[in-house]
């Protein structure tokens, strides 16, 4: 490699540094965590999550409304239930790989 190519790869290299760091900032809440596990199996209603999270209805709103905001999930509402989904895929299979590492 040249180097050109070794100061464009160096500032690839940064961006996605800073991309990933943000992102696991992101994810640095056990309860994020929790709730982010329990949507990787799919799509579910709030109620769905507070069970699988153990954690009360106004700590999981605050939580998903967060991510939400941040770009984490997407909400779609069906009559009175709303329904919450991993929206990027990447995060998916990070969450899925960190379940896979620690949980398994």
């Amino acid at each position: 490699m040249n180097s050109q190519g070794a100061i464009k790869n160096l500032s690839n290299l940064r961006r996605n540094s800073e991309e990933v760091a943000a992102l696991l900032k992101q994810l640095s809440h056990p309860q994020r965590l929790l709730i982010l596990c329990s949507l990787a199996e799919g799509e579910k209603s709030v109620g769905d999550i507070e069970r699988a999270c153990g954690a009360s209805q106004s700590a999981v709103s605050q939580f998903l409304k967060g991510m939400r905001l941040e770009g984490l999930i997407v909400a779609r509402r069906e009559g009175k239930q709303v329904y919450y989904k991993i929206v990027d895929k990447r995060v998916l299979k990070l969450i899925k790989s960190l379940y896979f590492i620690f949980c398994k």
